[in-house]
């Protein structure tokens, strides 16, 4: 079977390798023709674990294909995947006009039946939207179906969410577009995966519900972490006693400085403004998105608090990207304490193992560093942000000798409390009482 893949952004590119992967041919398609001959030498314009070997492989195979003709590419396809962004508007409304626009483009260059597939995460009714302007937009009369297949890829993780997910959902009105779906994700019955079929909108809006209930998780665990740290509970066992019960399941109920990253903000706005045009009240998503406001304020006036006067004084970042295995910055909570620190006058030093030349291009009052020890150097604190592996075990004697100041802030609590102390420093960590020397 022949498919395209309308946008090659993080979402577009994963698609469309993996199903390349599972033997189909795939074209994935963008306007941008600098970034299509970057593609089809292999070179992924984002970090991604794996995801650069697939393409690479596939490419070889002559399986995935890549261009900047969107009417070479629909008119050799069966089923023609939407992924281009929905980036939030001012207020937090997703974008539609990415999506509208290849749609018309879509419209005018059908000549057979083709099954349309938005995966990128839309509004309630967008696949409405999109059937209207294609019939709007089409030279002569020719059917086809639009499908709703929202994706589900954790950013760092997304090979695995493609090649084993927990559930394919398909949102379609005609038995024969939710037949070719089907036999789209063929290799995945293999393993038993879970496929829920049922109509556009409901698929449409499974894909905001997942998002906002995981962000509320966070939320809630956050606010249960500064009770914590007020009554002298601690946050990590309060979570693995609440995790064990399976009805709520312990994932995504780790204390830290807020959520970011392009999903969570996004989609609890666009979610909560789903709710404003249908006159809903979605008073949970709206404690959510205000949750994760005041958590990144707390996060960065620790750190203020404990230094008393920041001005002249340098800080030491450690972790920029919104979580670990990936260069996303959007939202991070990472360059909200940063700019808050540069603000109170002091000087910051970071280090991040794959987000740093993205930052580069904004934050030109931040020193760079080789390392999280070159980062260390002269430091009046140390905090950790963003929970990458190589941050896990570093040498603390090591770091010891390098810092000017005493000041630990463990913001993911990756560290024992008592062995930050024994080695003389000012601990300060998430969720869990503060121990000083």
């Amino acid at each position: 079977m022949n498919i395209s893949v309308i946008g090659s952004g993080y979402v577009g590119l994963i698609t469309g390798a993996c199903f390349a992967e599972f033997g189909l041919n795939v074209t994935c398609v963008d306007n941008d023709v600098k970034k299509i001959k970057s593609l089809k030498k292999g070179l992924v314009p984002f970090y991604e674990p794996g995801l650069e070997e697939i393409m690479q492989r596939n490419i070889k195979a002559e399986r995935l294909h890549f261009t900047s003709d969107i009417a070479e590419a629909v008119d050799s396809s069966l089923v023609i995947f939407i992924a281009v962004g929905t980036p939030p508007r001012g207020d937090g409304s997703a974008e539609m006009k990415y999506v509208e626009e290849v749609a018309k483009e879509i419209a005018k260059n059908i000549k057979s039946y083709k099954v349309i597939v938005t995966k990128s995460t839309v509004p309630v009714g967008t696949g409405e939207k999109v059937r209207k302007i294609i019939s709007k937009n089409l030279k002569e009369n020719i059917d086809f179906d639009v499908v709703s297949n929202p994706e589900f890829l954790r950013e760092g993780a997304g090979i695995e969410d493609f090649m084993r997910p927990n559930r394919i959902v398909i949102g379609a009105s005609s038995d024969q577009a939710t037949a070719i779906m089907k036999d789209l994700y063929r290799p995945l019955y293999l393993i038993e995966t879970p496929i829920v079929i049922t109509d556009v909108k409901t698929a449409e809006l499974i894909k905001y519900a997942s998002n906002a209930f995981l962000a509320t998780k966070i939320s809630f665990i956050n606010e249960l972490a500064n009770l914590c740290e007020i009554v002298g509970a601690n946050v990590q066992t309060v979570a693995k006693g609440m995790g064990l019960d399976h009805r709520i399941g312990p994932k995504f109920l780790h204390a830290g400085p807020g959520y970011g990253g392009s999903c969570f903000p996004k989609d609890t706005l666009a979610l909560l403004q789903i709710g404003k045009e249908h006159n809903v009240n979605l008073g949970i998503i709206s404690a959510t998105i205000k949750a994760n406001e005041l958590q990144k304020e707390k996060a960065a006036n620790t750190i203020i608090a404990a230094l008393e006067k920041p001005k002249g004084k340098t800080i030491c970042i450690l972790g920029l990207s919104f979580k670990p295995n990936t260069n996303d910055l959007r939202d991070a909570p990472a360059l909200f304490i940063i700019d808050k620190l540069l603000k109170q006058g002091a000087r910051v030093r970071t280090y991040d193992p794959v987000a740093m030349e993205d930052a580069k291009a904004f934050m030109t009052k931040v020193t760079f560093c080789n390392d999280a020890y070159d980062a260390a150097k002269g430091a009046d604190a140390v905090v950790i942000v963003t929970e990458w592996n190589q941050f896990r075990n570093l040498d603390l004697g090591k770091l010891k000798k390098l810092v000017k100041g005493k000041y630990f802030f463990d913001l993911r609590n990756i560290y024992e409390p008592d062995r930050l102390i024994k080695m003389g420093f000012n601990y300060y960590s998430t969720g869990r009482a503060q121990r000083q020397q």
